[in-house]
């Protein structure tokens, strides 16, 4: 998961408010030798759970969709419901501190996607990736999912930066990553699995240090 093609409106900086469960303190690093864990994450509107059985049907569904497929690294097109079983069946494993998540509604359980955040090869970096069925584009869901993992990230692990990667041809979820504060770094090209080709992609970081410093603001514009 790499990419979420959902509209969201330009220039704003939507951060979460103080005292939600994405709000960071400034003594959020973990201790040093802290295992990675992924628990679950309540936001206002979302829960991001573990994937599970009573997902498979709504993910293969919303996956199955080519607008979705070409713009992530990893997944087929088309896409079936064994494909689904075999995602869910293999995101409980969370090898190396790896964690995936359903991006669900608070109010009633609908799945609307997946997120995740993946840990580098060096175990220090870390990686984030989401992607949202296209009848829940445009409501915002990724940019609160997202925050959402975000402080996650920052509050459970020894990261000082979190990556993100998006399609040039993906404008929205560049908006995504920029409202969530992560800064330009470069292009480059990356493997589709549907497509069967390598396109170019934008890469985005964001630092501790700067996700504090605009908590800090946030909070204090309130």
């Amino acid at each position: 998961m790499r990419d979420d093609p959902e509209s969201s409106e330009h220039g704003t900086l939507d951060l979460p408010p103080p005292g939600s469960p994405e709000a960071l303190s400034t003594d959020a690093r973990p201790p040093t030798g802290v295992s990675p864990h992924c628990p679950v994450l309540l936001s206002e509107n979302l829960v991001l759970r573990a994937p599970h059985a009573e997902d498979i049907d709504a993910i293969a569904i919303l996956a199955d969709n080519p607008a979705v497929a070409t713009m992530l690294s990893r997944m087929p097109h088309p896409y079936n419901r064994t494909d689904a079983k075999t995602f869910v069946e293999a995101s409980a494993k969370r090898g190396n501190g790896n964690c995936v998540y359903a991006i669900t509604d608070a109010d009633n359980g609908r799945f609307f996607g997946c997120c995740s955040l993946e840990t580098g090869a060096d175990e220090k970096s870390v990686e984030l990736g989401y992607w949202i069925g296209e009848p829940f584009w445009g409501r915002g869901i990724a940019t609160e999912a997202v925050h959402a993992l975000i402080a996650m990230a920052f509050r459970t692990r020894d990261t000082d930066h979190i990556d993100a990667r998006c399609r040039v041809t993906n404008p929205a979820s560049r908006r995504v990553l920029q409202k969530s504060g992560f800064q330009f770094q470069g292009t480059g090209m990356h493997a589709i699995l549907s497509l069967n080709a390598s396109v170019s992609m934008e890469w985005f970081r964001l630092d501790r240090k700067t996700w504090m410093s605009l908590i800090s603001w946030a909070n204090q514009q309130r």
